[in-house]
This record gives C-alpha cells, structure tokens and sequence, in this order.
C-alpha cells in the first residue's frame, strides 16, 4: 500500500530571521518511507542477533518495527513557552482567548503578569536551579517566575549560567507559537506532541543529561567505585573530575552487553553553563573528547571499561551514519550553545539546526524504521502552568515539550499521559533488551541509586504514541539548510 501523504499547514514566519525561515514543504519520499532497513546497526558485536546473554530484542513483536532511536535533546524551554495556545494540549489555561493565570511582579507591588505572546527571537528566561525549582513551583501555586527571574540579575556578571537570567526584560511570562517556531508546530500538528513531559529532575543541564544516560544523577566519592556514590540532585560530580567519577551504571552498560549498538554526537563548540554551576565563568568550549555538561558519558566507569568511548562523536558522523543508512540502534544528539536555544541563543538557530537534524534522518535510508524523540532538557525559568507530579526525592522537574517523529508515530496525536525522560530509557530497553531495567538487583552491577526509575507507577508508555498496524507515513521534510552545511559550525577544525 502507498503510504498517504501528511498534510502540512503552512505557517507565518514573522520575527524569524531570512537566513533560518522556514518555509514548510513535504518532499515525497517512498524509498526512504517504505523500503526496507538493511542496516546492520541494530545489534553489533560478538553477539550476534540474540546479543551477548541472548537478551536483546522487543518485548512485544511489534516494536521491532522499530530499528533505530534518535534522542535529540535542546535546551531550556518550558512547555507553555512553546505550545501553551497549541490546539488539543493542556496549555495556558484562557477564556475567550485571553490568559486567565497570571504571576505576581514583586518589583511592581501589587502587580499579575499574564502570559502574553513573544514575538522576539532572542529570550532571556530565568534561573534554573534546584532551588528555582521549588521557588517556582511554590508548593503548586506556580507562582514563583518572576521573583526569580528578578533576583537572578541581581550582580550577575554571566546570563548564561543556571543561577541567572539574561539581562535586559523579564520575559519569563512570555510564550511562542507557530509564528516563530513553526517547524516545531508542524511536527506537532503532523506526528505527536507529549503535553505531560516532565525534566527528570528538578533542576539544571548537567543532572538532566545524567538522568537522559542513566537514569540518576549522583557525586560518588572514589573513581569507578558504585558504592561510593550518593544522590545529588544539584551538584553532581563536575565534569572536570577524574576519569572514572560517574560509577554508577548507566543505559550503554546494558546495550554494550545486549550487543546493541550506540553513539553520542556532540555538536562542538561552546557550553553555556558553567561546569560547577558557579554565578560567573568564561564561555567554554564543547569537544566531543572532553568531558562537559551536555556531555558526560566519557566520565561513566562503564563507557571506558567496555572500551566505548569511541562512541562519543561529532555530529559530523551522525551527517554520515544517516546519509549512509548506519545509524546505530540508539543516538543520542546533542547541540552546542550556539543551536541549543538556551537563552540568550537564538530560538531560530535552534529550530533551523533540529529541522536540519530531522531532516537528515527523515531523508536516510535508516527512516522507515526510525523512531525520533525531541525534547528540552529543563524548562529554563519560563513559566508553566503545570505542577510536576512527585515520584522521588529528585522529581519530577518541570514541564518540558516533548514531541515524536517516526513514520510510525500516530498522527496529530496529543500524548496526555506522564512521562519524562526515563520514558525514553523504558522505550529503549522495550524495543532492545526485552524490558531490561537499570536496576541494581537485577542488571548485573549494583548501584545504590534510590529507585528503578522506568518502574515508576506514574510513568506512561512511549509505544501509545505509535500506530504500528498503519503503512509507515511518508517524511514531512522541512525546508532547512541541509546538515552538512551547519558543520562549520558544529564541528571544531582539526
């Protein structure tokens, strides 16, 4: 059967800069749609196709549909920043069109903020640390953005940084739609958007990549010593530590004895937070062999014991892999500052670089059995209207949007259910190692990590968002600049 072609509203692209408008087209592509997967990705190594210990595979038949995952990972944006007026989600609660929340304005006595609409491309957004967090939720009141946002730029020399906002307006109230990101609209409104994804932890960057790799982020006393690590929702070890200081174990553990393939492409160039969340640091750059916030695998005992630090790489090999049909079973895809839309980045860098990312998988070999998950590593200080549900002493954080793109994914979907990125960590072990769970009792190496947090009672299925009995859907290319011609950008000269 010929796969129907989605439809794609075409969107306004005001306050967008020309270099990174984005005129929304569908390219038909039935090879890449209905052709088969002949990658040889999917389970690499000694093992074969049952994997060493024979436990790689779905739990259910159907998602082995399913061949290859694509996390893609940006920065800072709460949901109702970005689809608060989105049609069908659980958005900015309004009568007759207008906010009928609002925030209290300390500097303005007497003063509630709406949220309004913010045409403008460069955000400052608030701080997002642990104890923003709680300031912001303000025991389920959500009423704490603008009080933080206005302490933070009190003396603070790096707007960058987590315990800070960037100068200039307060606009942490402020919400974009499909005026400004209308690729990210558009896959909301073509595939599934997720109105209940929760940051794992709340607070910043470092932990909530910690938890997107291994499901916990802890400081452990001595190099690749389990035992010695205790949680640390705030300050886990920095990435500057020793070799070794992240012991406890991670997803790539279980892959890497599964015989299930993985790579972590870091987009090079500069970080913004500062590595052990200090008020001010110089601009830092970001290398694919160097240890940093948003790239910590290097420093996980288990990574170098099973001599896979190689697959920590630039995303120059994630262009190749997709363009070759080579990409692995799991990738996990990582921006620099520059694309990552953490404020002050602009949110048009952001998008036209995702576009480019999608775009590259939607038009591999790899993309009739590709499953794509787009989310924001915490919510930035913008406000949310959402209190997070709480299932441990680390979270949830905030809400954060989460989208899916697979030519599996249902269609025009809003997803409901609770999820954060340990959901990305369940669907992984459902689709690759039989329900695998990072559990101490039971993976083969023991952590003292508080809970399994895949087993947690509230947490939904990723695989509701699939309809697996459909034809897969043809790409929704998108007009943006092709990867390849970013990596000058992305990729530090050699």
């Amino acid at each position: 059967m010929r796969p129907s072609l989605p439809s794609v509203i075409p969107t306004p692209l005001r306050a967008v800069p020309r270099v990174f408008r984005a005129v929304l087209q569908v390219a038909v592509s039935a090879l890449a749609a209905c052709g088969g997967d002949n990658s040889a990705s999917r389970v690499t190594g000694s093992g074969g196709a049952g994997g060493s210990g024979g436990i790689s595979g779905p739990v259910r038949p159907e998602l082995g549909k399913i061949q290859h995952i694509v996390v893609i990972m940006q920065e800072n944006r709460s949901f109702d920043h970005y689809f608060g007026t989105f049609p069908g989600a659980n958005g900015i609660p309004m009568q007759n069109g207008v906010p009928t929340v609002c925030v209290p304005d300390p500097a303005r006595k007497g003063t509630c903020v709406r949220p309004y609409h913010l045409s403008a491309d460069k955000n400052n957004g608030g701080p997002h640390m642990q104890t923003d967090a709680t300031a912001d939720v303000a025991g389920g009141q959500m009423s704490g953005f603008i009080a933080q946002a206005e302490k933070s730029q009190k003396g603070c020399a790096d707007p960058a940084d987590p315990a800070c906002s960037g100068a200039g307006a307060i606009d942490v109230m402020g919400y974009h739609d499909d005026r400004e990101i209308p690729n990210y609209w558009a896959y909301a409104k073509n595939y599934v958007l997720q109105d209940a994804m929760f940051e794992p932890n709340a607070s910043w960057s470092l932990p909530a990549h910690l938890f997107m790799v291994s499901e916990w982020s802890a400081y452990c006393a001595t190099p690749d010593v389990p035992s010695s690590c205790r949680n640390a929702l705030q300050s886990p070890n920095n990435p500057g530590s020793a070799q070794g200081s992240y012991a406890w174990t991670d997803l790539t553990y279980l892959l890497h004895k599964a015989g299930v393939s993985w790579k972590y492409y870091v987009a090079e160039g500069t970080q913004p937070d500062c590595d052990d969340d200090a008020a001010v640091c110089p601009p830092k750059p970001q290398w694919a062999t160097v240890p940093g916030i948003w790239n910590p695998l290097l420093l996980f005992t288990t990574v170098r014991q099973d001599s896979q630090l190689v697959n920590v790489q630039t995303l120059d090999h994630f262009d190749a892999d997709a363009r070759n049909g080579t990409l692995p079973a799991v990738s996990w895809v990582i921006p620099n500052g520059d694309v990552s839309e953490h404020p002050v980045s602009l949110v048009s860098n952001g998008q036209a670089y995702v576009t480019s990312v999608v775009n590259a998988v939607m038009q591999s070999p790899n993309w009739g059995s590709t499953a794509i998950f787009l989310a924001w590593d915490d919510w930035g200080g913008f406000y949310d209207h959402v209190t997070p549900p709480h299932v441990d002493g680390n979270g949830y954080g905030l809400r954060v949007p989460g989208i899916v793109i697979s030519p599996y994914a249902r269609h025009g979907y809003v997803d409901h259910q609770t999820l954060s990125f340990d959901a990305y960590a369940k669907f992984i072990e459902d689709v690759f190692l039989k329900g695998a769970r990072l559990d101490p009792a039971t993976d083969g190496r023991a952590d003292p990590r508080p809970d399994v947090r895949e087993a947690a009672p509230t947490l939904g299925d990723l695989s509701n968002d699939f309809d697996f009995a459909q034809a897969p859907r043809t790409p929704t290319v998108l007009r943006a600049p092709p990867l390849r011609s970013l990596l000058p950008r992305l990729v530090h000269p050699r």
